[in-house]
């Protein structure tokens, strides 16, 4: 039996936390940082690159590179036309008009890109505890629906894992924030890359109840980042009349520097906005220079941000709660550091929402906490989620009869009677829909399916019980049954994006059979990456050396150099490793000589250790 981690799914990045010794422990990314990015890069090599090496090299392969997946999943083309114009890579729709990546002439269903991120994490989780990851808790926005959620499970079992819960991350939050013995009523404000959701939970006896959610799927940091990236280019073209949007590597170094503009401004009023050689015309080479200002970027987003309103205030009223009777306000997601996003926060609920927690982090926090007591770690908490939409079926006339009703607590089952619409009818026809507009044309498709062999009759006569059965995590089976001939015929919601159950395990059996050859491909990945690092402070420091030093001096770095480049290119990980390692040493050897040329200390002073020091045998040091 393995272990069970939680992970944070995150638009923009992934996070995952285990039980470790009653502590939950962020698990970090093995790239120096915490949480990874939610990126996937195709190289023209074959390589598959996950996290950091793959955002690393987005502006120089920006058609290949997918990041913010996560807005595409369990989505029809139809649906993502206004995210298919924010992205670098190639979105298409495939035979059942689901949304699709193209890359390299192949298509890949949304859920296949996440499960590549999910398996790196497994990998990653595996190599830190030292032994096997078998079993997750993955979140998701507490808005998403049907489709999106089995989408998601799917992603997680193509990576190898037993989904123990699809578990909503604004609940997620709370379960890291609050203590069982509190009694305390919390609002979770989360902002994220792609989505925004809001729940309003309770805290009794360690039984954490969520009241009410709500959200837009279609709103996040991902918006900010492609007003500022209008803003820029709009900009440019006005000053240089050139249209930066048409050049792919242009506009993916655009969009990186816009989110490092935001992300500054949380912190100071004034941005600068550099990109040397971003463009050239008849003139030569034009270079973008530009200087955002806090002010400037709260008017380009501020209709965004006001758009949280709306589902804060329903939250509020679904569970019939006063913005002065919540306890606390928790901000989750990168995107509520902004402080124009905290005052509005301030406006919504009465108070300054707390800051005791990373907001990066508190979701995969909390979905570890949830591993832990699924896997019987912990006992003393109870968590009661609701389901974010109305759910029903489409009746004559094209109108949508709700079965469960949204903010329902689950898992719950319900049942409706219904019956024939014409004389003689032997056959009904099943249209489940997930949504809150009164006609079934508003509302989102999770499926169809019929029941046949009904005895004929009188119209109105027949008697035919449609149940829905929601579980934990929030997936919906349906069922139909006719009173009188006992006759059942029932559907599950199946994942959107072109993967049957068989598909799906098809590329779980990939999957598990080429863990290895990835794993491989990863290290050497990471081999040439310390390779490029080392390079780059060699060609830094090697320039200098010329300038300074005698050529017996820096001749064999130069020799060290081109051998690293050579073998860089190889696939000898331990080739590459050791070339790597002879160069650095030799860098750190010629920079200290630097460092001691340039503080002058050198026929200045009578202490002799400074001249010894970087000598292999201080008895007998060279004259320098």
């Amino acid at each position: 039996m393995g272990r069970a981690v939680g992970i944070d799914l995150g638009t923009t990045n992934a996070c995952m936390a285990v039980a470790e010794g009653g502590e939950i422990v962020v698990i970090p990314s093995g790239e120096g940082q915490r949480v990874m990015p939610s990126v996937v890069a195709f190289t023209t090599k074959g390589e598959r690159l996950v996290g950091l090496v793959a955002k690393r090299q987005a502006i120089t392969n920006p058609r290949n590179t997918i990041w913010s997946i996560k807005r595409l999943m369990g989505r029809h083309f139809e649906e993502v036309a206004e995210e298919r114009l924010n992205v670098s890579y190639d979105v298409r729709d495939n035979e059942k008009g689901d949304a699709v990546v193209r890359v390299f002439d192949r298509d890949y269903a949304p859920p296949e890109i996440s499960a590549m991120i999910l398996q790196r994490l497994k990998s990653r989780a595996e190599e830190y505890l030292g032994e096997p990851v078998t079993e997750a808790v993955i979140t998701v926005p507490a808005y998403f629906n049907e489709v999106q959620r089995e989408a998601t499970k799917a992603a997680g079992r193509i990576a190898g894992f037993e989904v123990r819960r699809v578990l909503n991350e604004p609940t997620a939050a709370a379960l890291a924030f609050m203590e069982p013995t509190e009694r305390k009523r919390l609002a979770v404000y989360d902002l994220g890359g792609g989505t925004f959701d809001v729940s309003i939970l309770q805290v009794v006896n360690g039984v954490f109840e969520v009241m009410a959610t709500s959200g837009n799927t279609h709103l996040g940091g991902d918006d900010f980042d492609a007003r500022i990236v209008e803003w820029i280019t709009t900009e440019f073209k006005r000053e240089h009349g050139i249209d930066l949007t048409g050049d792919p590597v242009a506009l993916q170094r655009v969009r990186e520097a816009a989110e490092r503009a935001k992300c500054e401004l949380s912190s100071v009023l004034e941005a600068s906005i550099n990109l040397p050689f971003i463009a050239s015309d008849e003139d030569g080479p034009r270079h973008l220079e530009m200087s955002l200002t806090r002010g400037l970027l709260e008017s380009l987003i501020e209709d965004l941000v006001k758009l949280t309103r709306e589902p804060s205030e329903k939250a509020l009223a679904d569970a019939s709660i006063r913005p002065e009777e919540i306890d606390h306000v928790l901000l989750v997601g990168g995107s509520t550091r902004m402080p124009f996003v905290r005052r509005t926060v301030e406006e919504i609920f009465h108070q300054k929402p707390a800051h005791s927690v990373n907001p990066d982090e508190v979701v995969g926090i909390g979905a570890a906490v949830e591993a832990s007591v699924l896997t019987g770690q912990r006992k003393d908490l109870v968590l009661l989620d609701v389901t974010p939409l109305t759910l029903g079926v489409e009746t004559l006339g094209g109108v949508m009869a709700p079965i469960v009703e949204r903010n329902t607590p689950i898992p719950i089952k319900r049942s409706r009677m219904f019956t024939s619409a014409v004389d003689n009818q032997q056959v009904v026809s099943i249209h489940v829909l997930q949504g809150e507009r009164e006609l079934a044309e508003g509302n989102r498709s999770l499926g169809r399916f019929e029941l046949v062999g009904i005895p004929p009759a009188k119209r109105g006569a027949p008697r035919i019980e449609v149940s829905f059965e929601i579980d934990s995590n929030g997936l919906l089976s349906v069922s139909a049954k006719d009173a009188i001939t006992g006759r059942l015929q029932s559907m599950r919601v199946s994942p959107s994006g072109g993967l049957s159950e068989d598909e799906i395990h098809r590329l779980m059996m990939e999957a598990e059979a080429n863990a290895e050859v990835d794993k491989a491909r990863m290290r050497l990945v990471e081999s040439r990456n310390a390779a490029d690092l080392v390079i780059y402070d060699a060609q830094r420091v090697l320039e200098s050396a010329k300038k300074q030093l005698e050529k017996e001096s820096w001749e064999e770095l130069d020799t060290a150099l081109v051998a690293l480049r050579m073998t860089r290119d190889t696939t000898d990980r331990v080739r590459i490793a050791k070339e790597t390692s002879r160069t650095s040493e030799l860098v750190t050897q010629i920079s200290r000589l630097i460092d001691v040329l340039d503080s002058g200390s050198i026929g200045a002073s009578d202490d002799q250790d400074q001249l010894y020091i970087l000598e292999d045998n201080p008895e007998d040091p060279h004259e320098l």
